[in-house]
């Protein structure tokens, strides 16, 4: 069975010979042709999420962790605009989503019909591309032209990287009616082939790497990629080549400098030495404020990009060249030319993460409850082989501190790095997971997206953990918002709310902790259950989080601290 509405039955058609299979409905009457064709097919798994924005979040979390496209669909009007915060995402994280928004007939609209927008391109600043259906397929050539369209639609979502795709489909009425006939598609690729790196950019690249004694790669966000890591160890060998990443580049070694904040603090009056003559950089967003500070005040001679679909991003204000190619394949490639010098640039970096992570080590010996403890009590207590989201702003940057840790695989909304959609997403990962996820979240982010508890679709492998600092902790933090009349109401947003009644309103399993021995308590409590998903309330002090962070860094500058001198610092 299918609407009769030809325009969506084709769309079936296509979407399953391309092998997607999960798409993400949230109510409505203008997108019963999409309810009524998707979901009655036995081989898509069709799942009903009320709230748009958050439906949209918990797609881009299946699609995450599926690596294929996901598709959501919806109904006409603001319902369309409320998927904007998802997509805004999936398009700067690269994540494959095919939006499908139904919508009235192009002569309803501007015309005061109800629930009418300008819905063709309303997502056009970040998205790969729109498209529009016709209303009408009532011929051979126009049932073609829709199904290139369609092919190179659902293509876009995934080369040459992934992204969101959008497909505003007009429907008249009447809008229930059903068919047996099927409109059958044909499956084709539309992809054309894209312009890789040439020998001759390889060449000199190899030529640029043998003379330089500085060599920085610096990882962005990404998933984990074993191949790459293999490379990765091999090339951090050399003597003159210094490799960071993040707990979001999901690559580990000990021979990675994978704690950037607490080196480059430990660097200050010395950055020269520091600084690379060949910076090369692949992945998405880096979290570290202060690696983009450092390399845009001390820029490399040469900045190179790796990027599959050739992106100019010249986060560093100092890009010479982009290469279009996985990094693992650029890399391997290259590798067999790549050879070690003689220069001391590794050991310095390496000389400088062992000095700060002692200094770390010691720090959280003497350390007060306070959020900079709970992420230590958090990272050494949560079960192994998880996966880990991490929400913004301050939980991404806690686990920065501590390394990368290779029992965790790390996920994070940092294409746009807003607080809204982080709970929905990890909900979505979870979904489609068989390991356990662990969402960690300031309160702010919880409240803000505690829609995404109103979904009959959340699984027991999903744990919520929220960080109640009573307020947005980032602000006590940065410096400028604590010199306004402003800070407590507008900033920092003050509050005395708890998660306690939404988490019963929805039927998740509450626990809290007020204190050190709580939380060691309830962690073991809290990850035991298995039949539903639960929720952990850690409350921390508000203003002593951000005192303790500050001289947390200040502990790195040996220009004014000394390590031996705990009492000045806790």
């Amino acid at each position: 069975m299918t609407s009769d509405k030809k325009n969506i039955s084709l769309l079936r058609s296509i979407f399953l010979k391309k092998g997607l299979k999960d798409i993400v409905i949230s109510p409505g009457s203008r997108n019963a042709p999409i309810i009524i064709t998707f979901a009655s097919h036995p081989d898509i798994n069709a799942l009903s999420i009320v709230d748009e924005r958050s439906a949209a979040f918990f797609a881009l979390g299946m699609s995450q962790q599926r690596n294929r496209a996901v598709a959501i669909a919806c109904t006409s009007g603001s319902a369309t605009l409320n998927y904007a915060p998802a997509i805004a995402e999936a398009y700067y994280q690269k994540i494959a989503l095919l939006v499908l928004t139904s919508d009235r007939p192009p002569y309803f609209v501007d015309v005061g019909d109800g629930q009418t927008i300008r819905q063709n391109n309303v997502y056009s600043n970040y998205i790969k591309k729109s498209f529009e259906l016709p209303l009408e397929l009532n011929t051979n050539d126009e049932v073609e032209k829709a199904g290139k369209l369609i092919n190179e639609a659902i293509d876009l979502c995934s080369y040459p990287e992934p992204g969101p795709v959008h497909i505003n489909i007009p429907f008249d009425e009447p809008l229930y009616q059903t068919t047996e006939d099927e409109i059958i598609g044909k499956s084709f690729s539309t992809i054309s082939i894209l312009m890789e790196c040439s020998k001759k950019e390889k060449q000199y690249f190899a030529q640029l790497w043998n003379e330089k004694k500085k060599i920085m790669i610096l990882a962005g966000q990404q998933k984990p990629s074993l191949a790459l890591n293999k490379i990765l160890l091999k090339l951090a060998k050399m003597k003159q080549v210094v490799v960071l990443t993040e707990t979001t580049s999901n690559l580990y070694g000990k021979d990675f400098i994978d704690c950037i904040d607490n080196v480059v603090v430990g660097i200050s009056g010395k950055e020269k030495d520091f600084c690379p003559e060949l910076l090369i950089t692949f992945g998405d967003a880096v979290v570290s404020k202060m690696i983009k500070r450092f390399l845009r005040n001390h820029k490399a001679v040469e900045h190179w990009h790796i990027s599959p679909s050739g992106e100019k991003r010249n986060t560093y204000f100092s890009l010479s060249k982009v290469c279009a190619m996985l990094p693992s394949d650029f890399f391997a490639e290259t590798l067999p030319v790549l050879h070690s010098a003689e220069s001391d640039y590794a050991r310095l970096w390496h000389n400088k993460k062992a000095e700060v992570m002692k200094k770390h080590r010691e720090y959280l010996q003497a350390l007060p409850y306070s959020d900079l403890k709970v992420f230590d009590i958090l990272f050494k207590n949560i079960p192994r082989n998880s996966v880990l989201h991490l929400g913004n702003s301050t939980p991404v940057r806690y686990s920065e501190l501590f390394g990368s840790l290779p029992q965790f695989t790390y996920f994070s909304n940092r294409g746009v790095s807003g607080i809204d959609g982080q709970v929905s997403t990890a909900s979505g990962a979870a979904f489609v997971s068989i390991k356990i996820n662990t969402v960690i979240t300031g309160d702010l982010g919880f409240f803000y997206d505690s829609n995404a508890l109103m979904n009959n679709n959340l699984s027991p492998n999903f744990k919520i953990i929220v960080i109640n600092n009573e307020g947005g902790g980032i602000f006590r933090f940065i410096p400028g918002p604590d010199s306004s009349k402003h800070f407590e109401k507008f900033f920092v947003a003050t509050h005395t709310h708890t998660a306690l009644f939404i988490a019963k309103a929805f039927d998740i399993i509450y626990f809290t902790a007020q204190n050190e021995a709580e939380l060691l308590s309830q962690l073991p409590l809290f990850y035991a259950e298995k039949q539903r998903p639960a929720l952990l309330e850690i409350f921390t002090p508000s203003k002593k989080n951000a005192e303790i962070l500050r001289k947390y860094f200040k502990f790195f500058d040996t220009r004014n601290f000394f390590a031996s001198d705990k009492k000045k610092l806790l």
